[in-house]
């Protein structure tokens, strides 16, 4: 069962996070810290019930009308048990609502099948071209692909997705 995180669990959230993604798609400590002062960011986990040790987490922002889903891991010593469609599912039931998140062009093994995995649990993936800004100095812009839940967003619905992205995740102005 997903709890929202606690404070002082990020240091382990951040250790999965840093095992889970590469450098240019995280912030450093300091910034992934700091996105829990805003009241649209939640850090959802999954604890072990045996050492309390944290199985999975899940990061999204609440917006109005959807929900980003900005980091999504489990930790390593728990893939491969189903856990990750657990959390997701759990993550979909519990919002009732449209789930957007980001993924890699499918130009590798790893990123076709990370794509594969969404699309299983209900994911689409859209056409629209779309690049995530840099994540601070010293990282590089990503050319990605935004994935839906449901259903496949209408053009107009992909750009309002995008520009919320731009401005209330990374703060980016065009």
């Amino acid at each position: 069962m997903l709890k929202l995180l606690n404070k002082e669990n990020f240091d382990e959230v951040f250790n999965i996070m840093q095992e889970s993604f590469p450098e240019d798609e995280r912030r450093s400590y300091d910034e992934q810290k700091k996105l829990l002062e805003k009241s649209y960011y939640n850090i959802y986990i999954l604890k072990d019930d045996k050492d309390c040790s944290i199985k999975g987490f899940v990061a999204i922002y609440d917006f109005e009308k959807f929900v980003f889903l900005e980091h999504f891991a489990v930790s390593t010593s728990f893939r491969n048990q189903g856990l990750g469609a657990k959390i997701l599912n759990e993550l979909l039931t519990a919002m009732q609502r449209l789930i957007c998140l980001e993924v890699e062009l499918p130009n590798t093994e790893n990123a076709a099948r990370r794509i594969g995995f969404y699309k299983r649990n209900g994911f689409f993936l859209n056409n629209g071209p779309y690049v995530q800004p840099a994540l601070g100095k010293g990282k590089n812009p990503l050319p990605m692909k935004i994935m839906s839940s449901g259903r496949e967003l209408s053009s107009s619905e992909f750009e309002f997705v995008k520009t919320t992205l731009y401005k209330k995740v990374y703060g980016y102005t065009e």
